[in-house]
Parts: structure tokens; C-alpha cells; sequence
């Protein structure tokens, strides 16, 4: 069990960053067709949360919100949160 719990910040960092890779791409695409967007919220907030990664390289992927400061500051952010988590959970 414990062994378990010792992979779980990865699994968690895995899957909020493959959602905010995806998440970005569907934007991406829907601001092609001109159609409804992700509200910028929904974005910068899975990235804060551990998203960081998935989200600097989405940008750089897609060439998506690369002109806004405020995404790359807020993806640095969750970033260094999931360094923290990954950080923490090697403490126990």
C-alpha cells in the first residue's frame, strides 16, 4: 500500500498536465474556428495547480496565449508547485 502512495504525486502530475495540454489544444482549436473558448481562468488554474508543465510546453507546441505574461508567470508558478509536491511527498 504504501508503495502505492508513493507514486500517487506523480500519477497526479502526470494527469493535470496531460489535461492542461489538452485543455490548451482544444482552445487552440476553437479559437481557429472561431467558436465558444475556455474561459482564461479554467486555464491559468490548472496550471497553478501542477499544470505548469503541461502548460510552457503546450505554448510552445501549439503557439497558443504566448503574448500573455500573466500564463507564462502562472505556469512557472504550478511549475514550482509540482516541484514542491514531488519535493514533499520524498519527505515522508
Amino acid at each position: 500500500m504504501t508503495g502505492l502512495l508513493k507514486h500517487l504525486p506523480w500519477v497526479y502530475l502526470l494527469i493535470v498536465n496531460l489535461v492542461e495540454l489538452f485543455v490548451m489544444y482544444l482552445d487552440k482549436q476553437r479559437a481557429k474556428r472561431k467558436k465558444w473558448r475556455i474561459p482564461e481562468f479554467d486555464l491559468l488554474f490548472i496550471g497553478l495547480i501542477g499544470g505548469g508543465i503541461g502548460g510552457l510546453f503546450a505554448q510552445q507546441l501549439f503557439h497558443h496565449k504566448t503574448r500573455k505574461l500573466r500564463f507564462y508567470f502562472f505556469f512557472i508558478f504550478g511549475t514550482l508547485v509540482a516541484i514542491a509536491i514531488i519535493c514533499f511527498s520524498y519527505k515522508r
